[in-house]
């Protein structure tokens, strides 16, 4: 269970690290890398079912709020926390909802639904009240995070034969 612990650790807090750097005015660094965090519970809940990936989103969740909290100021941190693990645990439920119909769908589906999720809570708990353009800027998030779920279909599609590796038993 390490390995899917270890890449959760890194995907969590770089991204909320980056999410503080705006590329422009509805974009985040922070969309581009967070959506590995989906990847990381889909590839895990495909090799060892639902209550591992929850572990692991769980001690994600953990040891990366207390890696963030040094990182990110503190309501960023928070805020990250709570959004991760409900969009998580959304990811979980949906996944495997959907885990016995073509290949793709269950990862896609669930990481849009979730980032959904997550997104709206996020940004919600870290910036409202703010002078920041947070909706705008959840918009663009979200619009990425969309983006990424199609894209990491190719890393999860070359796992599956392999997921042995991701988790040896």
């Amino acid at each position: 269970m390490w390995r899917p612990v270890v890449a959760m650790f890194f995907v969590i807090t770089s991204s909320n690290y980056l999410v503080q750097f705006s590329i422009n005015d509805w974009l985040t660094w922070g969309a581009f890398t967070f959506p590995v965090a989906f990847l990381v519970t889909d590839l895990t809940n495909r090799a060892v079912g639902p209550d591992m990936a929850r572990e692991v989103a769980w001690a994600g969740f953990a040891i990366a709020l207390v890696v963030s909290l040094a990182l990110a100021p503190w309501r960023i941190a928070v805020a990250s926390g709570v959004a991760f693990i409900v969009g998580q645990l959304q990811d979980i439920v949906a996944f495997n909802r959907l885990r016995a119909l073509m290949w793709w769908k269950a990862p896609l589906i669930g990481s849009m639904l979730a980032s959904v999720v997550d997104t709206g809570l996020f940004f919600f708990l870290a910036f409202a009240g703010s002078d920041m353009n947070w909706l705008m800027l959840a918009v663009g998030d979200l619009s990425i995070k969309w983006l990424m779920a199609a894209v990491l279909l190719a890393p999860y599609r070359m796992m599956l034969p392999r997921l042995q590796l991701w988790i040896p038993r």
